[in-house]
């Protein structure tokens, strides 16, 4: 059966490619709504992952979809893709020296039955108190224009993160190994060939 990645994260991409498996991009045109402040950040997560893998999957109509989605809560409230350099300064100065959390919804979608599977992972950062010069440099790198709550833990960013409790990959967009799990439930088992 082929698989199908409803996301356009570069990020994804590798982390799927790095597992092994064959697919393709598709990447979901479902629009993402949703409350700034969520009472159930996992509901919300698991929830706008199966809108991206359902709309992509109803729009093909064949092949086992992955959709995910990555949220960051700081004090309850959710910091989206900054959409300016100042937004960015203002996320990662609140971000600076305190705890946050990731969240990371991940939805299969079987096209032809729509069978659906869902989970999410949680993974809780902490970022190091940040000067306003590291903080205009990261800025300045580009990095965190793309990215939920600002930064990306596995480039430039990585050096604004002090430690992590969790699952590393869930951070970077697509926690590997829930997805393995789920995977194996369907049948698709990426250590297959090692057997």
């Amino acid at each position: 059966m082929e698989m199908i990645l409803a996301s356009a994260s570069p990020r994804r991409a590798r982390l799927l490619a790095d597992l092994g498996l064959t697919f393709r991009i598709v990447p979901s045109a479902f629009n993402e709504r949703h409350p700034k402040r969520p009472a159930e950040p996992a509901r919300l997560a698991e929830a706008l992952a199966l809108g991206k893998a359902r709309e992509v999957a109803d729009r093909l109509g064949s092949g086992l979809v992955i959709g995910a989605d990555t949220i960051v809560i700081l004090d309850g409230l959710i910091l989206e893709k900054p959409e300016n350099a100042e937004d960015a300064h203002q996320m990662l100065r609140a971000l600076s020296g305190k705890w946050h959390l990731v969240y990371t919804g991940i939805a299969l979608v079987r096209a032809e039955s729509a069978d659906t599977s869902l989970s999410h992972a949680c993974t809780r950062v902490k970022f190091r108190d940040l000067t306003e010069t590291e903080i205009e440099a990261y800025v300045n790198s580009g990095d965190p224009m793309d990215k939920a709550g600002a930064y990306g833990i596995q480039g430039l960013g990585a050096i604004l993160v002090e430690k992590i409790e969790g699952c590393y990959t869930n951070v970077v967009g697509l926690p590997l190994s829930r997805l393995v799990c789920m995977l194996r439930d369907w049948g698709i088992d990426p250590l297959e060939p090692w057997k």
